[in-house]
C-alpha cells in the first residue's frame, strides 16, 4: 500500500474516503462480473478505466491485444468524478468489471477487503515483479498490521510511477526551468513579483502537499509513525508545513485567497493551469497527461519538485505513489484471461506506449532510467530517486481533516495550532 493519500491523484480524489469505507458491507456482496462472451462467442473483458489521460493509450493497446489474442477488450471510462460512485454501484449490484483502475489506497481498501481484488503476490514472486521498480512494488503491498485493515497482499499492479511537485508557467511567473526557485521563499518572491502569476492547490491535494513540505524536517520513518498514530501531528515538521500555506496567503500569491474544494476541485485547478490562466499549481506527474488532453498545443511549462524550505533539516521529498494500474476481479467470468491481459499491459513494450502516448512516468526500472522522458515530466522524474517510499498512508478521517483545516487556515478562520489539534483529534479517532 503506497502513500496514495488523498485523491493521491485529484481527479482520483473526489469522493470522501470515509464514505467509501462505510459501504464495505455492501461491497462484500458476492456475485458475477459483467463480463462474459461476446456476440461472436469470443472471450470479452471489460476494463473500467478511471483516467481520461491514459484512455487513448489504453484503447490503442486493447485493440492491439484483441488482434493478437482474439480476446475482446471493452474500455469503459466514466471520468474521474464518476469513477468511484460507478464502481461502488457495480459492487453493490454484483456486476463488477473484470478489471478496474487502481486508485488511492484509502479509497480502494473497501473493495480489497470485500474480495473484489485478486491477490497478485504469488504471480509477482514467480517473476512478474521484474517489470516494476522495487519502490513501486513496496508501495503497492499491504503489509501485516497495515492501518487500513487490508489482508496482507498485493492487489494492484502499476505501469506508472507518480511523484508530486509544481507545474509552472514561465510566461506568467517569470520562473525558468533552467533555474527553478531554489527555496520556498524564492518561490513566493517570484510569484509576488510577477505580473499576475498566482498559485493554486485543490483541497483534495493538501494532504500530499503537507506531507511533501513536512519532509524538509521529518524523515520517512518519522512521517510513517505519524500516519500510523504513533507520533504527534504537533511536531515542528507538520507545524512548518501548514505555516507555508499561511506564508503563501500572507504574500498574496494564492489565487482568490482560497483553496478550492468540491468533487471536481483538482480537475478545475488543472484546467486553470493548462488554459494558461494560472501561474503555478501543486500537481502530480499524471497532470502532464491531463495537459496533453486538455490543451495539446500548450507545452511551454515545466515541472519541478517542491523547493527546499529555509531552515530545513533534510532535502524535501515527494510522496511516492504507484500511479495508474489495474486491479483484477477474481469473481469475474474470466479471471485468468484478465490476469493475462494485465500482465501483457505491464510488459516494457506496453509501458513504453503508455509513456509515449499518455506522457506517463513508467514503473519499469529500465524505462524510468531512460532518456525518453518528455521535458514537461522532467521535474517529476527527477523526484523519483529520492521519493518517500512507505507502506502506509493517511487514514480517511485524517484526509478529511487536513482538507477542511487547510481551507480554514487560508481563509483565516483557524491558526496553525488549531489546525494541528483538529488533525490530531482525527488521527486519535482512528488509531
Amino acid at each position: 500500500m503506497g502513500t496514495n493519500s488523498t485523491a493521491r491523484g485529484a481527479r482520483r480524489r473526489t469522493i470522501i474516503a470515509a464514505g467509501s469505507l462505510a459501504i464495505v458491507g455492501a461491497l462484500a456482496l458476492a456475485g458475477c462480473s459483467s463480463s462474459g462472451k461476446s456476440a461472436t462467442g469470443d472471450v470479452g473483458l471489460t476494463f473500467m478505466n478511471q483516467s481520461r489521460g491514459q484512455e487513448a493509450a489504453l484503447t490503442q493497446l486493447a485493440k492491439q491485444y484483441t488482434t493478437k489474442t482474439g480476446v475482446k477488450i471493452t474500455i469503459d471510462t466514466p471520468g474521474p468524478v464518476d469513477y468511484l460512485p460507478k464502481l461502488q454501484a457495480k459492487a453493490q449490484s454484483r456486476s463488477m468489471p473484470d478489471i478496474y483502475s487502481s486508485f488511492d489506497a484509502t479509497q480502494m481498501a473497501p473493495f480489497y477487503k470485500a474480495g473484489w481484488a485478486m491477490d497478485l503476490s504469488a504471480q509477482l514472486n514467480a517473476g512478474w515483479s521484474k517489470n516494476f521498480s522495487p519502490a513501486v512494488l513496496k508501495m503497492s503491498a499491504f503489509e501485516e498490521g497495515n492501518n487500513l485493515g487490508v489482508k496482507p497482499g498485493v492487489y494492484a499492479v502499476h505501469w506508472e510511477t507518480q511523484t508530486y511537485g509544481l507545474l509552472i508557467n514561465p510566461a506568467l511567473t517569470g520562473m525558468s526551468a533552467k533555474k527553478p526557485p531554489a527555496t520556498t521563499a524564492a518561490f513566493i518572491d517570484a510569484l509576488a513579483a510577477s505580473d499576475g502569476g498566482k498559485f493554486s492547490i485543490a483541497a483534495s491535494q493538501t494532504p500530499n502537499f503537507i506531507q511533501a513540505v513536512a519532509s524538509n524536517w521529518l524523515t520517512d520513518a518519522e512521517i510513517e509513525t505519524t500516519l500510523n498514530g504513533k507520533s504527534t501531528w504537533k511536531q515542528d515538521g507538520w507545524r512548518n508545513a501548514f505555516q507555508f500555506l499561511v506564508d503563501l496567503k500572507k504574500a498574496g500569491v494564492i489565487a482568490n485567497n482560497s483553496i478550492p474544494g468540491g468533487q471536481d476541485d483538482h480537475p478545475n485547478v488543472e484546467s486553470s493551469f493548462f488554459t494558461k490562466k494560472m501561474g503555478a499549481i501543486f500537481d502530480a506527474a499524471p497532470g502532464v497527461s491531463v495537459g496533453l488532453r486538455t490543451n495539446p498545443e500548450f507545452e511551454d511549462y515545466f515541472s519541478t519538485g517542491l523547493p527546499k524550505a529555509p531552515g530545513s533539516v533534510h532535502e524535501p521529498r515527494s510522496p511516492g505513489v504507484p500511479g495508474k494500474g489495474a486491479v483484477i476481479n477474481p469473481r469475474g467470468d474470466h479471471p485468468e484471461q484478465a490476469l493475462a491481459f494485465v500482465k501483457w499491459l505491464t510488459e516494457p513494450a506496453q509501458q513504453a506506449v503508455f509513456a509515449k502516448v499518455a506522457r506517463i512516468l513508467p514503473s519499469n526500472p529500465e524505462l524510468l532510467a531512460g532518456e525518453d522522458i518528455p521535458d514537461q515530466l522532467a521535474g517529476f522524474a527527477a523526484g523519483v530517486k529520492g521519493m518517500q517510499v512507505m507502506s502506509t498512508t493517511f487514514k480517511p478521517d485524517v484526509i478529511t481533516a487536513i482538507k477542511a483545516e487547510s481551507q480554514r487556515l487560508v481563509l483565516g478562520e483557524a491558526t496553525v495550532d488549531e489546525v494541528l489539534a483538529k488533525v490530531q483529534a482525527a488521527q486519535d479517532r482512528t488509531s
